[in-house]
């Protein structure tokens, strides 16, 4: 059987430069709460992060946008395709809607390229 592989690998836990390559919107499974989800991506992989639109998340996708240079208050989200940043990858456990235990890689310590070129895990 031939197999054909037309995706990167999830990239490695670790610092990371990346570019933003797709920028989705979307709403959460349950709650319908709207979010953008950022394919970031280099030559050896790529990791899908979501932010969401809410209180909660209003710290997190500051900070990402801080990193990329953009202070502004109001961005419109196709401005942030090609854009670079550096993140660190890692993986988190939670529980789903269900109560089932999931894994996923994110995205996380967002840095503009330059500032953060190692890991921040001890």
């Amino acid at each position: 059987m031939k197999l054909k592989i037309e995706e990167k690998p999830f990239l490695p836990e670790g610092r990371h430069v990346v570019k933003i390559t797709e920028v989705e919107e979307g709403k959460s499974e349950n709650k319908e709460i709207p979010f953008i989800n950022c394919r970031l991506e280099n030559e050896d992989g790529f990791v899908n992060q979501r932010f969401y639109l809410s209180e909660p998340g209003q710290p997190i996708l500051a900070a990402f946008l801080k990193a990329l240079g953009i202070e502004k208050q109001e961005v419109d989200s196709k401005e942030l395709k090609g854009k670079t940043l550096s993140v660190e990858v890692e993986e988190r456990s939670y529980e789903d809607a269900n109560g089932k235990e999931k894994t996923i890689k994110q995205a996380s310590h967002f840095e503009a390229v330059g500032e953060a070129d190692t890991s921040d895990r001890i």
